[in-house]
């Protein structure tokens, strides 16, 4: 329980916090640029710049086995809440992605890190496919008043959350996936009997007389 990063300066205000998987580093967003902290030298490492009227709000490392390492961050702007992608060794912006219109209050990532979750203001929940960076699904008015936390199974199959009208709801998460494959499989099967329906009238009418 010894202190081994003291820093008075980091930001005028904290807004949010997380380590990376291996420990390595600590990113920080507040008020002004976020910043990336190596763990081990207790310094600062690199500065993340805001573009535009960007205001930043949370941070979150990809989780462990990813194979392309990232940082999340999300940023609200005139337009709405977006999510910002930063590459892991040089610190540099990969992309940013327009998710919400309305405020982001509460981010997290899945222990497999294949989804991103948003709450908003408004208590809707919106899951994000992280490769794509699609929405997958909208969970309208999940709670009553903002969301205030948000949390995965350890198996990614269920989403907790946790709002400012002290409600806490479980949500299943979907399969999209092999949703997929199930209705490919319809298709092909209704494919193949239409198919096989034809091929037996065209036969029966070539042998009439």
């Amino acid at each position: 329980m010894e202190i081994t990063l003291d820093e008075a300066n980091a930001h005028a205000s904290v807004k949010d916090l997380d380590f990376s998987p291996d420990g390595n580093f600590l990113a920080s967003v507040g008020s002004g640029p976020g910043r990336i902290w190596k763990v081990a030298t207790e310094t600062s490492i690199a500065s993340l710049p805001k573009e535009n009227d960007e205001i930043f709000g949370f941070c979150r490392f990809s989780r462990s086995g990813d194979s392309n390492p990232v940082l999340y961050v999300t940023a609200m702007r005139s337009k709405g809440g977006s999510i910002v992608k930063w590459e892991t060794t040089s610190w540099k912006r990969i992309s940013s992605t327009h998710i919400v219109r309305d405020p982001i209050s509460a981010f997290n990532v899945s222990s497999d890190g294949k989804l991103l979750v948003v709450g908003t203001i408004q208590g809707d929940i919106w899951i994000i496919n992280s490769a794509s960076m699609r929405v997958q699904s909208v969970v309208r008015k999940a709670h009553l008043g903002l969301v205030t936390a948000l949390a995965f199974s350890q198996d990614s199959r269920a989403l907790v959350s946790a709002s400012l009208d002290s409600s806490a709801r479980v949500t299943p998460i979907e399969d999209k996936k092999k949703d997929g494959l199930n209705l490919w499989f319809i298709l092909f099967v209704i494919l193949v009997a239409a198919a096989v329906y034809y091929g037996k009238s065209t036969r029966a009418v070539s042998w009439e007389p």
